[in-house]
């Protein structure tokens, strides 16, 4: 058995297979996603519930409890853990990794629709689910701050112009408001206000809700034209509320200035977030799972001139954590080993040869093999992370072996007297089983590892494909490139 005979007798097509392996390689390389680990999807889903105005133990007994027993029965649930804070409630649900996340969010919606008759009833709305992925980190922090403007206009900015504008990115899968300080008038009634006139807390807020409402107001309609009346009733700052009648007391009318305070504020003043000890405004952005983190932060640092410029002068815009300065540098480091491993290599190889030829015929079987196994990784859909950089720098000692062997067995055949071409026939022969099964057996070592459950399988999955691909490469072209190069160039020593 000789593979390598039509590859000997063939150069042009050799070359052409090689030149399109190295083609191919050079593309995938370039459309593979960079990140710091494979990416990995948890099937995980979070459900939210709201009860404004009840302490968390109320919302641990009322709205937790009645969703966790009804979740506790869904197949495949391997852990869920709720956290209950003042007015909220969220349930993190992780199922096993085989089970697949459509057919989860299901079970989930149906059972908070069983859950829903021992909710409290005056819940605004019911609660609901969106799947998560606690492996994805955000790719990105920005702070929004201003020392002038208040913080409410400052955060009207994050959440009308840079939210959806970062979310239109591609890769960018989401985009969060942190520290939301959106504009809301605050009204502090006084208790003992409220006891001498002998009102209730219900009669100001239905007084509030009336004398603030936005409704059609109508049509007028004429023998030719028609017309939309439009008044709007809202009261948009807290000067507009305070002269509002509550009721009459003594047939002078009680208005809501003299039953407490009514002032600008915000709605959730139990939240803050600061940058260099100043209020701001955090923006967290998370990228779409498979894309490329450093292409996606790239392309949000090309926005921020165009941000400064919609901006007042006296907002600031500032990078609080970027994810992709960790990743390029660890990338990088990692592509540096990947060189250095290969150059070592080849002064290996000509340390004990001691031939130009001879050195350079199995040293290109290695940048052919790392090249070639982009092709490979790309339409595997794998990502260009440290796992399968290290696979590839793992993989240097085990390519070039082949090549080794086979340029080895030409060069005993050519000092045995035989032509260059003979001794490329011969010695591919003698050794293309053996090359083969070597090839096939080393790459079947990893096998194992593809059959590792749970998370630490789905991290090492990517890295034994990459190597294995990696040592199927290496085998081809040993037994193409490497001795129809030995047939052209090898030369015997005098």
């Amino acid at each position: 058995m000789n593979i390598a005979q039509v590859f000997i007798h063939r150069p042009v097509m050799t070359t052409l297979v090689m030149l399109a392996l190295l083609l191919f390689g050079a593309l995938g390389y370039r459309g593979l996603p960079v990140s710091d680990l494979p990416n990995v999807d948890f099937p995980t889903l979070l459900v939210s519930a709201a009860l404004p105005g009840a302490d968390p133990d109320t919302m641990a007994a009322a709205v937790a409890t009645p969703l966790e027993r009804q979740f506790s029965t869904i197949a495949g649930l391997e852990s869920m853990t709720s956290t209950n804070a003042q007015g909220n409630t969220q349930i993190t649900l992780q199922f096993n990794l085989s089970r697949d996340i459509d057919a989860a969010a299901q079970d989930v919606q149906a059972a908070i629709a069983m859950a829903g008759p021992q909710l409290p009833p005056d819940m605004p709305t019911p609660p609901s689910y969106r799947k998560v992925n606690p492996a994805d980190q955000p790719v990105m922090f920005l702070a929004l701050s201003s020392a002038i403007l208040p913080l409410s206009t400052v955060d009207e900015y994050a959440e009308t112009l840079l939210a959806p504008r970062l979310s239109m990115i591609k890769g960018v899968a989401q985009v969060q408001v942190l520290g939301s300080q959106k504009y809301a008038v605050r009204v502090q009634l006084d208790p003992r206000a409220l006891a001498s006139r002998g009102i209730g807390i219900e009669e100001v807020a239905a007084a509030i809700q009336k004398a603030n409402v936005n409704l059609p107001t109508g049509t007028l309609w004429g023998s030719h034209l028609a017309f939309t009346v439009k008044a709007s009733g809202q009261l948009k700052q807290a000067s507009a509320y305070r002269p509002v009648i509550v009721t009459y007391r003594a047939g002078s009318p009680v208005r809501l200035e003299d039953l407490g305070r009514v002032i600008d504020s915000v709605e959730n003043d139990k939240v803050a977030s600061w940058f260099n000890d100043e209020r701001s405004i955090i923006l967290s952005v998370l990228r779409q799972p498979g894309t490329n983190t450093v292409e996606v932060v790239d392309s949000i640092r090309e926005l921020f001139s165009s941000f400064q410029a919609q901006m007042p002068a006296s907002v600031k815009l500032n990078v609080v954590f970027d994810r992709s300065t960790s990743i390029r540098n660890s990338v990088n480091d990692v592509k540096f080993t990947l060189v250095l491993t290969v150059g070592l290599v080849v002064l290996v190889i000509f340390a004990f040869l001691r031939n130009p030829s001879a050195t350079l015929i199995p040293s290109l079987a290695l940048p052919m093999s790392i090249v070639g196994t982009f092709a490979v990784m790309y339409l595997l859909d794998f990502s260009l992370d440290n796992l399968s950089l290290m696979a590839l720098t793992l993989s240097v000692g085990f390519v070039v072996d082949d090549a080794i062997v086979v340029l080895e067995n030409i060069v005993r055949h050519l000092e045995m007297g035989n032509t260059v071409r003979v001794a490329a026939q011969k010695g591919s022969k003698e050794i293309s089983f053996t090359v083969l099964s070597m090839t096939l057996s080393l790459a079947a070592v990893f096998i194992p590892v593809l059959f590792l459950g749970g998370i630490l399988g789905r991290l090492l999955h990517e890295f034994a494909v990459t190597i294995g691909m990696a040592i199927l490469v290496s085998g081809f072209v040993s037994l193409s490139l490497t001795p129809m190069l030995c047939s052209r160039f090898l030369r015997a020593e005098r």
